[in-house]
């Protein structure tokens, strides 16, 4: 089980700040999708040059010219790239034959998806290497969480790594672990903390207990 650190409201300067405090309690850095409309694929490479031990997740969250837009995001670092589970099979298929080609992987994205289990079989059987369930900002506004399409997701899913994200803290954390995900994201439950590292720290600790 790996933690991955959600950097979403922040600059390129903010982000190499929050990194810096903790990148020893992290696996994976995601440059979140307002980061990447901000500033554009150079946000990937800033943290990537910075921290070329870590594992860089670019959140495109695409949707078209999929193979394209991977080749983009491998060129400026990203190990991983996201595509949202509600693209078409041709987008999946490109994206998966590009990350491939480049060596990287892909996140499938599951947010505002209808059918959780009918489409993380489809996605599985295309050979994605990790399907996400996310319960988004704006629902997660209405007291929401994505524990339950975990569950669901990992009932049907015989190949991909399961990802679960969306208003993680470190209250919820041990709900979350008990369903045994691969990757765990935490966005503001670590970043907007005092002490982002001790939270960041406790965190890590959860989930190599885990």
């Amino acid at each position: 089980m790996k933690l991955q650190l959600a950097l979403d409201l922040v600059d390129i300067q903010g982000a190499l700040e929050v990194v810096e405090e903790v990148q020893d309690h992290i696996d994976i850095v995601e440059i979140g999708t307002p980061v990447v409309i901000n500033e554009g694929l150079k946000a990937v490479k800033a943290i990537k040059d910075a921290f070329p031990a870590l594992t860089v997740l670019a959140d495109l969250k695409i949707m078209d010219a999929a193979g394209y837009e991977v080749s983009q995001a491998a060129a400026a670092g990203a190990d991983i790239i996201t595509i949202l589970g509600v693209s078409e099979d041709e987008s999946i298929r490109g994206a998966v034959e590009e990350a491939r080609k480049q060596g990287k992987e892909i996140l499938v994205d599951m947010i505002a998806v209808k059918d959780i289990a009918a489409r993380a079989k489809e996605l599985d059987e295309l050979g994605v290497d990790y399907i996400c369930v996310h319960t988004g900002y704006d629902l997660q506004a209405l007291g929401k969480n994505s524990f339950e399409d975990l569950a669901t997701i990992k009932s049907v899913v015989k190949n991909a790594k399961i990802a679960v994200a969306g208003g993680i803290k470190l209250e919820t954390l041990p709900e979350v672990i008990s369903q045994q995900p691969d990757l765990v994201i935490v966005g503001g439950g670590i970043t907007s903390q005092e002490d982002k590292k001790a939270t960041a720290r406790e965190m890590h600790e959860l989930v190599k207990q885990g």
